[in-house]
């Protein structure tokens, strides 16, 4: 029951879509450290980083093809932060970048399915007001993983 207490209401204005880009995170005290981008949308994303970040504070997110995004850190949990885009992207903006990663390649599906097994096994042993956090994600990638093999077989049949 104590778990359900600290289940926080879904915030998110866009559904977000599973991409693997490569990123750099900086936020005004630190240098530079490499950053991978989860999922994203107009409004935000999630990345993996291992650096750590306070919730509220502000980075400069580097993402090959936008210009650098201030971003707010809206949650942290282990080395998974969720990003909340100061200004969001454009539709147009968002559907290019789509478009460039519209196939995830084997690698990434499998990175997706790491990410799930790991936070999946993170939150077995979280402190309680993560454990949400982290079962969300792991479903999460674990879901992306599953259809983005589904396209990957369906592109398969096709050639």
């Amino acid at each position: 029951m104590a778990q359900a207490a600290n289940v926080k209401p879904e915030r998110r204005r866009a559904e977000r879509t599973a991409l693997r880009l490569t990123a750099m995170m900086r936020d005004g005290t630190r240098s530079r450290v490499n950053a991978r981008v989860i999922d994203m949308s107009t409004q935000g994303c999630r990345i993996e980083c291992t650096t750590t970040v306070e919730d509220d504070s502000w980075v400069w997110l580097s993402i090959a093809g936008l210009e650098t995004q201030f971003c707010r850190v809206v949650w942290h949990c282990q080395e998974f932060i969720g990003l909340q885009f100061e200004k969001p992207l454009s539709e147009a903006v968002f559907n290019k970048l789509l478009a460039d990663q519209s196939r995830l390649p084997d690698s990434a599906i499998k990175e997706l399915r790491s990410i799930a097994t790991r936070t999946h096994r993170l939150a077995r042993s979280a402190e309680e007001d993560q454990i949400a956090v982290l079962a969300d994600l792991s479903r999460k990638c674990a879901v992306d993983a599953v259809v983005e093999g589904l396209r990957l077989g369906e592109r398969a049949k096709s050639r």
